[in-house]
């Protein structure tokens, strides 16, 4: 494979090459399956389509971009790791020759680890944790949610029973009905639980904050070279995310930028400082990482990597592989930091 490298400004590179025919050619039967099941073509099931009659509906050149896309796919961790490339984030990837018979022309633009340079991080940390306070919660916070707990109920008894409700009735809290909610002994006893509940929770929302306050004095501290790709690949993350939320609530996105009178440039730009802070979050962690040796165990990703692939079986195992041991790897440098308290 006949590979040129180029170095880029902000820390990135630029790889073009040529991958030969036969690595296309090896693509080609799960390729026919995979465009197979989104076609719809009267008197065949999706999935199990004819190569020809699927080719004379779609085209030879659809059935080659599969192909292509799969082999480069493929073919990307091994360049980087014969050419020893420090690559982080995800790369753009684009075909520069596609031709039926002949090598597979590419380019592909990829971030390198910058070389950053870090404060005393765990000087910090061990400055952000010292001061400590006591968690409390008080009987107001708790007969709040026992409040909101027999509400919800009413109103679910209410719907089911298709009730035009003038005055709202709600359930009397006693042993026989906390019994109905979960594994309660009794009225003092679910009191109990939601006052450890509401006290979990605050303390969740106490170390995320502590958190948040370590990495950005860290990166306040920190000099670190930000590739704009890293950036790029970060907005692209933020605007799948907000047409997702935009979809889930029923709206169409194209319509919701019409109704605020934006582009969807518009909210990229907004979006630029925010994508900078969350790069700069991950690549400041990643670093601590590397110096710190701090491995994910390799059983750990699978673990999790099942658990996503079981809810969402559409999902690309290696974006999943990268998301979770970044998820993970995260977790265990503020463990490792907060041990510095």
């Amino acid at each position: 494979m006949h590979i040129e490298i180029k170095k880029l400004e902000n820390s990135e590179l630029e790889i073009t090459g040529e991958l030969p025919m036969e690595a296309i050619e090896a693509e080609r039967q799960i390729s026919i399956k995979t465009v197979s099941e989104t076609v719809a073509i009267d008197g065949f099931r999706k999935g199990h389509i004819p190569e020809k009659i699927l080719i004379e509906n779609i085209g030879e050149m659809a059935l080659l971009e599969e192909m292509a896309e799969r082999a480069l796919k493929k073919a990307y961790p091994d360049i980087i790791k014969q050419h020893e490339i420090d690559a982080i984030g995800r790369p753009l990837i684009s075909i520069t020759k596609l031709a039926k018979g002949n090598p597979l022309g590419f380019k592909i633009k990829t971030a390198v680890t910058p070389e950053i340079i870090l404060p005393d991080y765990k000087k910090i940390a061990k400055e952000k944790t010292e001061k400590k306070e006591d968690i409390s919660v008080t009987d107001d916070e708790v007969e709040k949610v026992v409040a909101e707990i027999l509400k919800s109920r009413a109103d679910k008894k209410n719907q089911e029973l298709k009730e035009n409700v003038k005055e709202e009735k709600l359930p009397e809290l006693t042993d026989t009905f906390v019994k109905t909610l979960g594994d309660f002994k009794n009225v003092a006893d679910f009191k109990q639980k939601l006052r450890e509940n509401i006290t979990h929770e605050k303390e969740a929302q106490r170390q995320s904050k502590r958190r948040m306050t370590i990495a950005e004095t860290i990166i306040e501290k920190s000099a670190i070279p930000l590739p704009r790709l890293f950036v790029d690949v970060e907005l692209e993350k933020m605007l799948a995310q907000f047409k997702g939320d935009i979809s889930r609530m029923g709206l169409k996105f194209d319509e919701y930028l019409k109704h605020i009178k934006k582009t969807e440039e518009d909210l990229l730009k907004e979006w630029v400082p925010d994508a900078e802070k969350r790069s700069k979050f991950q690549l400041v962690l990643n670093e601590i990482a590397r110096r710190e040796h701090v491995l994910v165990p390799n059983a750990d990703i699978e673990k999790e990597i099942a658990h996503i692939m079981e809810h969402y079986k559409d999902a690309d195992r290696e974006s999943a592989r990268v998301y979770v041991e970044t998820i993970l790897k995260n977790e265990l440098v503020f463990k490792l930091l907060e041990k510095e308290e």
